[in-house]
């Protein structure tokens, strides 16, 4: 049969993940002659044979990649130059071909884990070692192609050992770009506040020495740095909370690789242990056992644990030369973003850190944990960072122009959408200090950079006093650009959609969260939109109550607790409301001052959690809410009986769900304080079902979804899931995009692009 030539053309994440070595030894077991190279985000291969060894190399491209590629076929064309034999790996292109695609950072595989640990390997206890499948990536691309010239590892000269496994096709460090070695390769150093110091292996031994005296030590990884100590030992870790000023926020540990310690601290199923091992090693949120052996100040008053698997080699020698959990939480100060510069990291780090753990190799954009949890039996993203970051989604249209998302004001994200595709930055953080909001600027240049794409509109929060509306605005203005505002809800219901909703029919979207300002001009938060991306209209909502204090609200639930009371003529219970504030603050309500009116699910979880005495003052977003859910839960496997909220129409139409109804049960103090937690879980849960049952006799609707912050409950979720499904409705929750704020730049470019 005569020879036929082939050019193919994949897109996709195809480049960092060893792409061009597979495509070669395909070619050698299929007899195929031409060549393969990197594009500019695409992989292009000239490929000529017999066409049923054409066939199968087609096939194989798509069903054999490497598992951290996720290849997308652009083009198959019949191709009439002649291909001289053999196949080679051809310079990477210069032509710009729109298709870029940045691979995130990925953990070790299991070959470098081997390597790591033989003591004859040249790259044995190496805290750098990598291959085509695994190693940084999004932390240390400067630009593409997906070369070591535009990488931070530009400036390591490989050693003739490391030339040639970068030059042999069967190598599996063949044009791995970060490849390095003890002899060229970047190297560790560690420096004590007192003076001591090392370098190279001496320098992990004295960190592990160190961890092991109870001291704290700041370790640079692979998107920052990251502080550790003994998690087992309360007066390390409550020395790290003193010293960072983080009184109640959860720690993450780190725990060995093998899986018995994580064992007796927390309970993990077989997904759950899945996610842990992949090559995302995000953090996830697990049940903490009773009888686990850490401090219990790791996470006060929560019954869960952030567990993690180490994410680089020099995670995995701490993790396994300490031998036992270790706290390893971002070492930025709250609100601050992540740390990567090592001068920075010491003086920012004085007072907190008694030793630090550096290296030399660049961090190129500095990139957070990713954190999951399970729910309803799927890893569900509540922070994307490292491993997941940059996420990449294709558009259900096609963008006219380019645009940037700038999310909202917490968790913030920004997202640019450009022709049928859109790219979701990393967790960025709050936007209330000026640091945040200077990293907030850079990630917006550098999306624009990378993609080499310039926005024509900016889309941002309908709130105008939004830092990210605020800096949008200025920057248009300089800019000469147009800024587009998309209402809060809208781009929540809009981001669900976008992940998951296919066809034309309207769907029932439940947008709970915190607060975000409505059309009507209130604050939002406890509503159920109808509708599609681009045409939504509320269709019900949790009744509306005036809360006193502004911004602060969200940080001192007592004022929500106080608010529904005397909304309701009942006195607070003792207690909830501070005393030095009693008076003032019901004169305020009273006469409405510093007062918005809010239908909000997440301020009537905050009051939920003041009323039961678990929080009347936050040190973190969500803290209420958090604890409550804790709560509900040690109440056990049953759920606690309830009754739906009240549902009557409002005189403007809208299904109203009256929240009084719940305030009864939470103050009888005759009751468990767990049964009370677990009983208006079920109460919300039982309302949102009643919700769309009434929705679906009036409109006809069968898909109902969740979206907002809320539903980062699990037990709250998890229950109105199957409520929905045993009532026959298709039941949506997203998991590539957050749920919280950090979904709103995602959700963003969906709800223009649906208008547009």
């Amino acid at each position: 049969m005569p020879m036929q030539a082939r050019r193919i053309e994949l897109g996709g994440r195809v480049q960092g993940v060893g792409f061009r070595p597979f495509v070669y030894r395909l070619a050698q077991r299929h007899r195929v002659c031409g060549w393969v190279r990197n594009g500019l985000g695409t992989v292009e291969i000239l490929a000529a044979a017999e066409p049923a060894d054409l066939d199968r190399v087609a096939d194989a491209l798509l069903r054999e990649a490497p598992p951290a590629a996720h290849p997308v076929l652009l083009a198959t064309i019949p191709a009439e130059e002649a291909v001289e034999p053999g196949f080679a790996i051809r310079a990477s292109a210069a032509s710009k071909s729109g298709r870029e695609c940045f691979p995130p950072d990925l953990a070790p595989c299991p070959a470098c884990l081997r390597e790591l640990a033989d003591p004859s390997d040249r790259r044995a206890r190496y805290p750098f070692i990598n291959c085509t499948q695994c190693g940084p990536r999004y932390s240390l691309i400067r630009r593409l192609p997906y070369d070591r010239a535009n990488t931070g590892m530009a400036g390591f000269v490989l050693c003739p050992s490391c030339v040639a496994e970068y030059a042999d096709p069967l190598n599996r460090r063949f044009h791995a770009e970060p490849v390095a070695c003890p002899d060229c390769g970047p190297q560790c150093r560690y420096e004590a506040v007192s003076g001591a110091s090392a370098v190279g292996e001496t320098a992990i031994a004295e960190t592990v020495a160190a961890l092991r005296r109870g001291e704290i030590v700041a370790v640079k990884g692979v998107g920052g740095y990251h502080l550790f100590c003994d998690a087992a030992d309360e007066a390390a870790v409550a020395a790290l909370r003193r010293r960072k000023r983080r009184p109640d926020k959860p720690f993450a540990v780190l725990f060995p690789e093998d899986t018995r310690l994580l064992g007796a601290c927390v309970a993990a199923d077989g997904t759950e242990l899945d996610v842990l091992r992949g090559p995302a090693r995000p953090v996830l949120l697990l049940d903490r056992k009773p009888d686990a052996p850490l401090a219990a100040s790791i996470a006060p008053g929560f019954g869960t644990v952030g567990a993690m698997l180490a994410d680089s080699p020099l995670h995995h020698l701490l993790a396994e030369g300490f031998g036992a959990p270790l706290v390893a939480t971002s070492a930025n100060r709250s609100g601050e973003p992540m740390l990567t510069d090592v001068q920075q990291a010491v003086i920012s780090l004085a007072g907190i850190a008694d030793g630090f753990l550096h290296h030399d190799r660049p961090i190129e954009r500095p990139v957070d944990d990713s954190v999951l949890r399970v729910v309803d039996g799927a890893p569900r993203i509540i922070r994307g960072g490292r491993g997941l970051c940059p996420i990449e989604h294709s558009l259900p249209f096609h963008l006219a122009a380019p645009v940037l998302a700038l999310g909202g004001h917490m968790k913030s994200t920004i997202a640019l959408g450009f022709g049928d595709r859109v790219v979701v930055s990393p967790h960025l953080g709050d936007l209330d200090d000026p640091r945040a909001l200077a990293g907030f600027a850079r990630m917006a240049e550098d999306l624009q950079s990378l993609y080499a794409v310039s926005p024509e509109l900016l889309l941002v929060d309908a709130h105008p006093g939004y830092a990210s509306a605020l800096w949008a605005r200025e920057h248009a203005r300089v800019q000469g650009l147009k800024t587009v505002p998309i209402w809060h809800h809208h781009a929540h219901a809009a981001a669900l959609a976008g992940e998951l909703a296919r066809g034309s029919a309207p769907i029932l979207v439940f947008a709970w969260d915190g607060v975000g300002l409505g059309p009507d001009g209130t604050l939002w938060g406890g509503e159920a939109l109808l509708g599609r991306p681009g045409a939504w209209r509320r269709v019900a909502r949790l009744r509306p109550f005036r809360l006193q204090g502004g911004d602060a609200a969200a940080r001192e639930p007592w004022r929500s607790a106080t608010s529904l009371c005397w909304a309701e003529g009942i006195a607070p219970p003792a207690g909830v409301l501070p005393a030095a504030d009693a008076a003032m603050a019901h004169a305020a309500w009273q006469r409405g001052l510093n007062c918005h009116t809010t239908s909000a699910a997440g301020r009537v979880f905050d009051a939920a959690a003041a009323l039961l005495g678990l929080c009347r003052v936050a040190s973190f977003e969500g803290q209420g809410a958090a604890l409550l859910e804790a709560l509900a839960d040690s109440a056990g496997e049953g759920e606690a009986a309830s009754t739906p909220l009240p549902l009557c129409e409002a005189s403007d139409g809208v299904l109203e769900a009256d929240w009084a109804a719940a305030l009864p049960a939470l103050l009888d103090a005759t009751v468990p304080e767990p049964l009370r937690a677990a009983s208006f879980h079920t109460t919300l849960a039982e309302t949102a079902l009643a919700i769309a049952e009434a929705v679906r006799r009036h409109h006809g609707v069968a898909t109902v979804g969740l979206a907002g912050g809320v539903f980062q409950n699990r037990r709250l979720t998890e229950h109105i899931m199957r409520s929905l499904r045993e009532a026959g409705f298709e039941a949506l929750l997203g998991a590539a995009i957050a749920c919280n704020d950090a979904g709103l730049s995602f959700g963003q470019v969906i709800e223009y692009g649906a208008r547009a």
